[in-house]
């Protein structure tokens, strides 16, 4: 009963999302109004809209370029993100990993104190460090810094490590070199921490807000998730219908890599 209760509470959101996607101009502006300050009173939110309709969207698919605009935008940015957290994170994961060098401990220990500062620590020399190269204002300012990021490579060197030695050991003898083990013995095995990190990244980007408002000024380059926030009384309903929209790409990656992402989670929480 209690379990139910709570899975009420996390799917009423999202109920309240969709319902309100469908809800007309006047009826949804009459719903939030007294949350925008555009009404007085306290806003009543029906379970189902009392006049559902399907305007909401058509104005979103049919008359809004922003919204494709900024789609558009996001998946230029983030799937960037994500080729390049796995080409620069999983060398440098498997490296961590699998072999024994001076200072191994010290990298390490600066991935894992660099994956805790937040975003808002690292934003003004993030910026600094940008404008230098002269890339504020592109999308590279947000591709760069986010492929180079370091949770991913703490997340797949627990996968890397927990594969046998004697595998290693093995491809070593039938004459396979360091590249060799890690392209035919690595990447196979350790494919769901690569993945979990793929969803992981993937839903920390496409809801990004405080990178592209720190270092894009031009609003042609946006993504989508400064799209959301503008909501007015006038166009709730659309921008509800977007943020329905926006739910879809992250869903069915997530129900791609859900149990990648669970052993990822689990492995993050191992010391080592």
């Amino acid at each position: 009963m209690v379990l139910s209760a709570l899975a009420a509470l996390v799917w009423a959101p999202l109920w309240l999302l969709l319902s309100g996607s469908l809800m007309g101009a006047e009826e949804a502006a009459r719903s939030l109004g007294p949350v925008l300050g555009t009404a007085e009173g306290a806003a009543v939110w029906p379970l189902l809209p009392l006049y559902p309709t399907l305007g909401p969207w058509v104005e979103l698919l049919l008359d809004s370029p922003a919204f494709f605009a900024m789609f558009w935008n996001s998946c230029g940015q983030v799937f960037p993100v994500v080729a390049g957290q796995v080409l620069l994170g999983a060398p440098a994961a498997w490296a961590l990993a699998r072999f024994r060098f001076r200072g191994r401990r010290l990298v390490y220990t600066l991935y894992v104190l660099l994956m805790l500062l937040p975003f808002q620590v690292t934003m003004v020399s993030s910026y600094l460090v940008l404008d230098t190269l002269g890339l504020t204002n592109t999308v590279w300012a947000i591709i760069l810094p986010g492929a180079a990021s370091t949770f991913p490579v703490f997340l797949m060197v627990r996968f890397f490590a927990a594969i046998p030695a004697a595998l290693t050991e093995a491809a070593a003898l039938d004459g396979a070199g360091p590249l060799q083990t890690f392209l035919h013995v690595g990447l196979p095995l350790g494919a769901p921490g690569i993945l979990s990190a793929v969803v992981l990244g993937f839903l920390e980007y496409w809801n990004a807000l405080e990178q592209p408002l720190a270092f894009l000024k031009d609003k042609a380059l946006w993504p989508l998730s400064l799209y959301l926030p503008a909501v007015t009384a006038e166009n709730a309903g659309r921008t509800l219908a977007a943020s329905a929209a926006a739910l879809i790409p992250p869903l069915l990656i997530f129900l791609f890599g859900q149990k990648y992402l669970e052993a990822g989670i689990a492995a993050s929480g191992l010391k080592d």
